[in-house]
């Protein structure tokens, strides 16, 4: 963060100064102006509770750590993590996708009851009554 604001009072552009220190330049333009807001580039304390585990703590460290108990780590850390590494004990339900013989059936029992008037809509197609079509 210091080579970024050095660069910048040199007289660099942006896209010159992201180009040479391979970062984005969204993050570049942040910098220089948390720098011209506060006259540093410390980085901020967040709000929230902070991680028990750093992201370097993979699967088989962490066994490590529940075996050795240094570390009190709940099941939502656990859970955390193994989600982080994609070891989810299940699998998402999907949508099902509209065929074309399902765009058909719409179609067609639209068109059938296109005539109807507003008072047969309301009853007999929508479960809900508390919703009102406008």
């Amino acid at each position: 963060m210091g080579k970024t604001v050095d660069l910048h009072k040199s007289g660099s552009s942006l896209g010159a100064i992201s180009r040479y220190l391979k970062v984005p330049r969204s993050s570049v333009q942040t910098i220089i102006c948390e720098y011209k807001q506060d006259g540093n580039v410390q980085l901020s304390y967040r709000s929230g509770r902070r991680q028990v585990l750093c992201p370097r703590d993979g699967p088989k460290d962490l066994v490590k750590m529940l075996t050795e108990a240094d570390k009190c780590v709940s099941l939502s850390s656990v859970k955390r993590v193994l989600y982080r590494h994609r070891l989810k004990g299940h699998s998402a339900m999907m949508k099902p996708l509209l065929q074309k013989k399902h765009k058909k059936a719409r179609l067609m029992l639209a068109n059938a009851h296109r005539d109807k008037d507003l008072h047969i809509w309301r009853h007999s197609f929508f479960v809900n009554h508390d919703k009102t079509i406008e």
